[in-house]
């Protein structure tokens, strides 16, 4: 016997999130969230994309076991922006049981209905800072801290569903290549062009943090602005840039990370982060106390490392500012000794960043797919 239960309490959520755990407890694959990620990305009171989204949670039981989850999020904000009357859902996870998806997305499509929605979109969440997709290929690579896993069976899942493509995310892995001195010429002749200069990132961290939290700030606001177009993004309000610069403080390697400034303001910014798969499969949903020694490890030995984001301003976007952050991040890698770079979910639409390593060796390893439902 099937049934579903919307989550309320607290106590409800971290079961919420627990299954995932549960269910992939022996993956070599799967990365688990940290439950104080879980419980904040859905608490009103930190996630202040709720101040334009509700969201109801689901947990299936089968025969009073729990077999199932789902998150449906009514994105206000995102539809505002296309026009369009979307449910999304996220964090969907089932046991191997096509009844037990079947039950869950009844209840998102009782919702949609409810609402006068159109279609069901997803795995997709509050914001493209989250990750987004559903694997369709690569399950046999592990998942980088930006990405989805799931078994093979999900997709068959959908498609009895009678879901359909609406949009690829590819993710690539490359060796490091060596550093090269043709781009570190053409980026010190960009930036004398265009008046560029890079922040220091080492030393703001030592000794001039507000003014990096600054820097931070308007790199989210750069991000905001060259992903506006792309599919699934909505604007970032201050207090969401915030919550996000706390999460890229966590995983900061000034090495890694290329701030390019145009008259003190931020134009352009790449971040790389060291690869916290390991870290987090340790984990089980809690860095302390059992990774904590994994995680400082991460930081210091960084063998793989992710790419987390990338961006420059409109009016920059043609002149040339991604050099300075290819030969920053490159100098940065090689000074550091990673062997290898994952780009993380790259939008098949996205023609500038699908670009950005044309002239090196690369792999396409990982397909994650956004699904419709017609409602």
């Amino acid at each position: 016997m099937i049934t579903v239960k919307q989550v309320h309490t607290k106590r409800e959520k971290k079961k919420f999130f627990k299954f995932y755990i549960d269910l992939y407890k022996n993956s070599k694959f799967a990365v688990p969230n940290l439950y104080a990620d879980e419980l904040g990305e859905f608490d009103p009171a930190v996630n202040d994309a709720f101040r334009f989204a509700d969201c109801k949670m689901f947990l299936a039981y089968k025969d009073g076991k729990p077999a199932g989850r789902i998150a449906a999020i009514w994105h206000r904000g995102a539809n505002d922006k296309t026009g369009l009357k979307q449910l999304r859902f996220t964090r969907f996870d089932a046991i191997d049981d096509f009844e037990v998806t079947k039950a869950l997305f009844a209840k998102v499509r009782e919702w949609a209905e409810e609402l006068g929605m159109e279609e069901i979109i997803g795995p997709i969440s509050f914001s493209d800072l989250n990750e987004e997709g559903m694997l369709i290929d690569g399950f046999d690579k592990p998942a980088t801290y930006m990405e989805i896993y799931n078994e093979p069976y999900y997709v068959e899942h959908m498609q009895k569903l009678g879901a359909y493509k609406i949009v690829d995310w590819n993710s690539y892995r490359l060796k490091v290549p060596e550093y090269d001195e043709r781009l570190s010429r053409l980026s010190k002749k960009i930036a004398d062009k265009n008046g560029y200069t890079l922040a220091d990132v080492k030393y703001l961290m030592k000794r001039d943090k507000k003014k990096l939290d600054g820097y931070i700030m308007q790199c989210l606001g750069v991000l905001d602005e060259a992903f506006s177009d792309l599919y699934g993004t909505s604007p970032l309000n201050e207090k969401q840039k915030a919550r996000e610069m706390k999460t890229i403080y966590q995983v900061l390697v000034p090495e890694l990370a290329a701030v390019v400034l145009h008259e003190d303001r931020v134009i352009a910014y790449g971040f790389m982060m060291p690869s916290m798969t390991k870290v987090l499969q340790k984990a089980c949903g809690n860095i302390l106390p059992r990774a904590l020694f994994a995680f400082i490890k991460a930081m210091k030995n960084i063998e793989t490392a992710d790419m987390m984001s990338i961006g420059v301003t409109k009016e920059h976007n043609n002149k040339g500012a991604v050099a300075l952050i290819m030969n920053s991040c490159l100098e940065g890698l090689n000074k550091l000794g990673v062997k290898n770079l994952e780009t993380g979910p790259e939008l098949e639409t996205n023609a500038n960043v699908q670009n950005l390593w044309k002239n090196y060796e690369r792999e396409l390893v990982k397909r994650h797919r956004c699904w419709g439902i017609k409602v």
